[in-house]
């Protein structure tokens, strides 16, 4: 069986008193140490072992929590550094079965905006609009080209975090192509539900309304967090995105926003979504590749 070789530094074991190991494969965030946090876990579950209470795959590392009488943690520790040998090596059979969703955004609409100009003296730069700062320090020459290049390829749910069902989302491109943001010098006091930002070289659903840090460009119609799990998509979980998600961050304009609002008032909205099976491997060798196959399945 052959394998692709994801060059990352050893991994870090840490324990978190007797009840957790914290695994850490690299400091920074690649498509490369999340697909191998996916593949350890995933191989982990598969080997069943007594002891194990839960599995929480992060953006690049990943918690165990065991039951210490159970299973020792350091035996658990001799465990994992098998798997980072065998299964982060990532096998060119390996495989990940997911969903392509497609997630409607409304781009510097009036809500965020708004909010946005209230909170300027919070801003690396007052006198311009987030949109038109990230535009500017990514190297684009204006907002529509930085909203193109947000749409024009996909992103993978690495984690969910920070509060419930907030969805940390990386999108699938080179890193030379990576848009980056830092956050605001002082966070918000105030950010609106659904609001679409961007913080370092993630993008997010903001699930609540409350404070934040991220740069504002939109708006999301749907939401990714019910907790009276009153629509359709809704029903089995309170939060809508999973890890290993990809999702499709789609430009439409206020009508169709409206449109969105009106079915999830109504009780009607659900995401467009489409099963795939996601090959790192074959990403890794062929990126555009593979994104171009992806969004094609979304849209039949």
């Amino acid at each position: 069986m052959t394998a692709t070789r994801v060059e990352l530094p050893p991994a870090r074991y840490e324990f978190g008193g007797d009840e957790f190991v914290f695994v850490e494969l690299d400091r920074e965030m690649s498509l490369e140490a999340n697909f191998k946090a996916m593949a350890i876990t995933g191989a982990l579950e598969q080997l069943d072992l007594d002891g194990i209470i839960d599995i929480c795959p992060s953006n690049a590392s990943y918690l165990i929590r065991l039951d210490p009488d159970r299973l020792h943690p350091a035996e658990l520790v001799e465990r994992l550094a098998e798997l980072e040998h065998s299964a982060g090596e990532l096998p060119d059979d390996y495989t990940v079965r997911t969903r392509v969703v497609d997630v409607p955004i409304l781009f510097d609409d009036p809500w965020t905006r708004e909010t946005l100009l209230r909170f300027r003296d919070r801003h690396q730069d007052p006198a311009v609009t987030d949109l038109e700062y990230a535009a500017r320090i990514n190297g684009h020459p204006d907002v529509d080209s930085l909203i193109d290049a947000i749409t024009s390829a996909p992103f993978i749910v690495t984690m969910l975090g920070f509060v419930p069902g907030l969805p940390f989302c990386y999108q699938m491109v080179p890193r030379d192509r990576q848009i980056e943001v830092p956050k605001y010098v002082r966070p918000r006091t105030d950010t609106p539900e659904r609001a679409f930002g961007f913080g370092g070289a993630f993008a997010v659903v903001y699930p609540v309304r409350g404070a934040g840090g991220y740069q504002l460009f939109g708006i999301a119609p749907a939401p990714v967090f019910d907790l009276a799990q009153r629509l359709p998509d809704f029903a089995d979980r309170i939060a809508f995105p999973k890890a290993s998600d990809i999702l499709r961050y789609r430009a439409i304009g206020l009508d169709e926003y409206e449109a969105v609002r009106a079915e999830v008032d109504a009780g009607t909205f659900r995401y467009r979504t489409r099963e795939v099976t996601l090959r790192p491997a074959e990403f890794l060798a062929d990126p555009d590749g593979v994104n171009e196959r992806l969004m094609e399945v979304l849209y039949r």
